[in-house]
């Protein structure tokens, strides 16, 4: 499995960011993060009421229950924003995929933690969950047949 750097917190513009290599095309990795039954094996279970900008529906943690997420924006098969959380306190997560020698990059950025009780803390939370489940994300790419068949969001 391609090893890969941590998570980048940035306290002044209360952001998160990862930068990853993924050693699988661009097309198999836009599936994985656009079609709900693909994210559901790596994330969190993922429904959603349809595909493209302004699509919602729920993604489920065990432990943290179903939490709504809205489709903010598509330009694919190179960009994908994601809003979870409640209104108040949602922040926005952005996929940005290009293609890079053998695989793909991908490149996940998530804002919108001034929002947050304790935009620190969420900070922390947050850059140690990407961590966790882009890492859960290249292991299901790099083993396994995770196909390009939809348009996806």
């Amino acid at each position: 499995m391609t090893e890969n750097p941590a998570s980048i917190v940035d306290n002044e513009a209360l952001t998160v960011r990862r930068t990853i290599h993924i050693a699988a095309p661009i097309e198999k990795v836009w599936s994985a993060v656009t079609e709900p039954e693909h994210i559901s094996r790596w994330f969190g279970s993922t429904v959603l009421d349809g595909s493209g900008p302004g699509a919602r529906g729920t993604m489920t943690f065990e432990g943290y229950g179903a939490i709504p997420i809205l489709v903010e924006d598509v330009e694919a098969p190179q960009r994908v924003s994601y809003r979870w959380g409640e209104v108040e306190s949602s922040t926005v997560f952005t996929f940005t995929l290009a293609p890079m020698g053998d695989g793909t990059q991908l490149t996940v950025v998530e804002t919108g933690f001034e929002r947050a009780k304790d935009p620190a803390a969420e900070l922390a939370d947050h850059a140690t969950g990407w961590v966790s489940e882009l890492d859960k994300l290249v292991a299901l790419l790099e083993t396994s047949a995770v196909g390009a068949t939809g348009s996806g969001a």
